[in-house]
């Protein structure tokens, strides 16, 4: 019912930009924000931006901090994540998914949410 689709991820060299996109559809209001993971091989999956679904809120991870921007068109409920100054430490999947918790403190979601298939990112030169 709940259905999330990422796209824009491509190979970028190091210092270059990348939009992300998730679309969403099928949202109601048990859903609070809509979070950006990543997970690269080797490595736990993290939260590394999300945003209430509002658009009053955001949380970046420290490490993209300066870098990343999220943001969400509410007429297309589509979530934006603009990369900037891509680096090749952020080479990864990134996914999309609901969540229903707060962000005050970091960007969470579960095993219960909906989740996108994930658009991979690779950063090379």
């Amino acid at each position: 019912q709940v259905q999330l689709v990422e796209s824009g991820g491509d190979l970028v060299q190091p210092g270059g930009s990348l939009r992300l996109s998730c679309a969403a559809s099928g949202l109601t209001p048990d859903y609070y924000a809509i979070v950006w993971f990543r997970q690269a091989p080797g490595k736990e999956r993290e939260g590394v931006s999300c945003i209430t679904t509002d658009g009053g809120r955001t949380y970046y991870t420290e490490s993209v901090k300066g870098r990343f921007t999220i943001s969400i068109d509410k007429g297309k409920g589509t979530v934006y994540l603009q990369m900037n100054s891509l680096e090749p430490e952020d080479t990864a999947v990134y996914s999309c998914a609901t969540s229903r918790f707060s962000i005050a403190d970091g960007c969470y979601s579960d095993e219960n949410e909906a989740w996108g298939q994930g658009t991979q990112v690779t950063v090379s030169s």
